[in-house]
Formats: structure tokens, C-alpha cells, sequence
């Protein structure tokens, strides 16, 4: 989906997400705090797949999302 909606035609990409943690103490009362964290997605994309990543984790545009046909 994150293909096609960047008008991607050619490539291999992967999904690319950046996360924020947020530290601090957390408890359903007062007597049970506890030391703890909050990890939240604060941005999903696509980015381009290096050489170096193996199949079964890129996906390639061409298939997902061929150009569209040149009239004649």
C-alpha cells in the first residue's frame, strides 16, 4: 500500500518505522509503581533495500506496482 501510494514503479524497498520511548514510572496505583516505558511508531515508511538485505524481507515495486502501460 505504502507502494502505491509513493507512485513507486522499480526497486526492492522494506518497511522503515522510527519509535520514541518515553520512560517513567507507571502503576495502577500508588502503591504499585513501578519503574517502566512507553514505546510508541511515531513514523511508518518505505525506504530503498541495500545489497546487503536478504529476500524474503524487501519487496520489489515492479511486481507490486508495474508502470503503467504507454499508449501507442
Amino acid at each position: 500500500m505504502l507502494i502505491k501510494e509513493a507512485g513507486v514503479h522499480d526497486g526492492k524497498w522494506i518497511l522503515m518505522a522510527n519509535f520514541a520511548v518515553t520512560p517513567g514510572n507507571y502503576g495502577p496505583s500508588l502503591d504499585q509503581i513501578a519503574p517502566g516505558a512507553i514505546f510508541a511508531v511515531t513514523h511508518i515508511g518505505i525506504q530503498r533495500a541495500g545489497a546487503d538485505v536478504p529476500d524474503g524481507v524487501w519487496i520489489d515495486a515492479t511486481e507490486i506496482n508495474p508502470p503503467p502501460k504507454k499508449k501507442s
